[in-house]
């Protein structure tokens, strides 16, 4: 085992969970939950910042449908590390129920949470929570503002421990990012086009745009040797990427997308940068030293394990996140 690196890096890292069980690499479902619980832990022991978790519903491979309860596990197992959803279906629910469970997780997790808020896309998860696929970002924007209210005015019971909860809005695109800003709230995004429309939206909003705060994933993974690990990766991104665009246009009536091809997505085409890559500590460090720049970016995220990948894989990836690359981010 390797110990944590002591240094604090001025970008928090962090790990980005689905857990997906897919049906090409099954493992027992009680097993799956255990096995990501432990390396939760781990995580927290090597010295990652945080651990995020996503949501979806109605996936083959049981894509994490409830993050704040799996969060609320993580959270009486750990005593350190943040505890972050990327994202949380706001629109899904009334704002009084993400209240009171956003703040159990905080209670549970001594002031821990960072609340990233999303409007979702998918018409089958909709239908079969009642809500309104067509008002989802009007929707999420109440619930951040409820949620700022019912807190304030101590309208749930308990409150969370921390005042205020960092909310994240997980909005994309220029116009995404300008509702963002206007609610005054951090955005889950590194794309460094959206820092003047989202610090426009500040402006617009009353808030400070010096106040702008961004966090996000990143789309790598990082092997001792890159090249060797590739292979062992490349299907389980296929994999990961069809049943995302499948599930997209499902209940829309367009066609499903042709599968992608992984080897297209690592490799870079004149302007435009690889969509996936497996590299060394080194290269990712130095491709987000250029990514970043002078955005005020306060965390990054990447994909724990693409969909099922080989345990090896995996904790290599989450150890190397740890002890290496977040150093060279200091």
């Amino acid at each position: 085992m390797i110990s944590g690196p002591s240094t604090v890096p001025r970008v928090r890292v962090g790990c980005y969970l689905d857990l997906r069980n897919p049906p090409r690499w099954p493992r027992p479902w009680a097993e799956h939950y255990a096995r990501t619980l432990e390396r939760c832990v781990e995580a927290e022991r090597l010295g990652l910042d945080s651990v995020w978790c996503s949501e979806h519903h109605f996936f083959e491979d049981g894509y994490l449908p409830q993050p704040l309860t799996f969060l609320a596990g993580v959270a009486a197992a750990t005593s350190r590390i943040r505890l972050g959803t990327a994202v949380y279906l706001a629109a899904l629910r009334p704002p009084v129920q993400v209240a009171e469970e956003a703040a159990v997780v905080d209670l549970l997790s001594g002031g821990r949470l960072e609340l990233g808020l999303g409007a979702g896309y998918r018409v089958p998860e909709f239908a079969a929570y009642g809500a309104d696929i067509d008002r989802r970002y009007s929707l999420t924007d109440h619930c951040a503002r409820e949620l700022r209210r019912l807190w304030r005015e101590r309208a749930v019971t308990p409150p969370p421990v921390q005042d205020p909860v960092p909310i994240w809005m997980g909005y994309q695109g220029p116009k995404g990012a300008r509702r963002a800003g206007l609610l005054g709230e951090g955005l889950l995004s590194v794309d460094a086009a959206l820092l003047e429309p989202y610090r426009a939206g500040l402006a617009e909003g009353g808030h400070d745009p010096g106040s702008a705060r961004m966090a996000g994933l990143v789309s790598f993974v990082l092997a001792d040797d890159p090249d060797a690990a590739w292979p062992r990766v490349r299907d389980h991104l296929g994999y990961q990427w069809d049943t995302y665009n499948a599930y997209m246009v499902e209940g829309t009536g367009r066609d499903t997308p042709r599968p992608i091809d992984p080897e297209r997505w690592r490799t870079p085409s004149g302007d435009r940068p690889a969509r996936f890559e497996v590299l060394t500590p080194e290269d990712a460090a130095a491709r987000l030293h250029e990514m970043l720049g002078r955005l005020p970016v306060e965390e990054i995220y990447c994909w724990a394990s693409i969909a099922g990948m080989p345990d090896d894989l995996v904790d290599r990836h989450l150890e190397l996140l740890a002890t290496r690359l977040r150093p060279l981010l200091a």
